[in-house]
């Protein structure tokens, strides 16, 4: 696979929280319509905006999760199949399994797709290992074959992925259990301002990588009404300096920042820190290309 410049940007909107629409909160993404902020790869622009099935819903949740993040892979591999860079906003994380699905559609299942997770969590529980119960903190498990497999196969995920392609940036709050899962495998932890060879390995070894963000890597002061905010964490230069460095591989092929919420006291603060976040992505996507 080779890295091309980027000819078109499809926008993929996401607003629901896990399965359920995000009422009373836009998920950031009317205000960064109004913002501009799209046009900065300088390419055309196209924004859809996947539903879930309503008649597919369950008391399932996991099951609820394949089917939103089966829209969401449409999107991807349609977006993809046409030459589009795919960028997924607003949602959570939990939508990961979609855009894993989406690229695994439009590039094959032979395709070494790696996973690098910006995010202050690892998200890489299980439900045995969980403290919360919260499926929000399982997308990369799941992602790995480690759980849930009814999300993943719903999704559309031909396959999990391999341990060993998935590095973790940050994680500065993980539960006991799950880092020692996560220490049971081959997924590397690494810090923000130390990952230079861990992504360069990564690369090497990957056709294609899914750059994903969750604002919440960000320090507790830039997304103040973020539902699972954590402190000492980074600010927006160090951020945008490590995607950028992530898009400089040329081996991006979606990118994504979630989980800014749109709503609520602080929440002007939070959607201009996801605003300056995608700035940063397609600034350094449309300099180094998509492949």
């Amino acid at each position: 696979m080779k890295t091309h410049a980027l000819t078109a940007l499809q926008v993929i909107g996401v607003r629901y929280r896990g399965s359920k629409p995000a009422e009373g909160d836009e998920r950031a993404l009317d205000a960064y319509a109004a913002s501009g902020v799209y046009s900065t790869a300088g390419v055309p622009v196209t924004i859809s905006e996947p539903q879930m099935p309503e008649a597919q819903r369950s008391d399932d949740e996991p099951s609820n999760l394949g089917w939103i993040c089966r829209a969401i892979a449409d999107d991807v591999a349609a977006a993809r199949t046409i030459g589009r860079a795919p960028l997924i906003v607003g949602g959570d994380c939990t939508h990961a399994v979609g855009v894993i699905a989406g690229l695994q559609r439009s590039c094959g299942p032979h395709t070494r797709i790696g996973l690098v997770w910006f995010d202050a969590h690892g998200d890489y529980n299980t439900p045995r290992t969980t403290l919360s119960g919260m499926l929000g903190g399982m997308p990369v498990a799941v992602c790995a074959g480690l759980a849930l497999p009814q999300w993943r196969n719903l999704a559309g995920m031909t396959a999990p992925l391999p341990t060993d392609r998935i590095l973790l940036v940050d994680g500065r709050n993980l539960d006991p259990p799950e880092e020692q899962l996560i220490r049971a495998t081959e997924t590397a932890i690494v810090d923000l301002n130390d990952f230079a060879g861990p992504l360069a390995a990564l690369a090497t070894t990957c056709d294609l990588l899914y750059l994903h963000v969750d604002s919440d890597i960000l320090d507790a002061a830039l997304v103040p009404n973020h539902a699972t905010r954590e402190p000492h964490g980074p600010g927006l230069t160090d951020v945008s300096v490590a995607i950028e460095a992530v898009m400089a591989t040329g081996k991006v092929g979606a990118f994504a920042v979630v989980s800014v919420y749109g709503a609520g006291p602080g929440s002007a603060i939070s959607v201009a820190s996801g605003t300056a976040l995608i700035r940063a992505g397609l600034e350094a996507w449309a300099r180094y290309g998509m492949i």
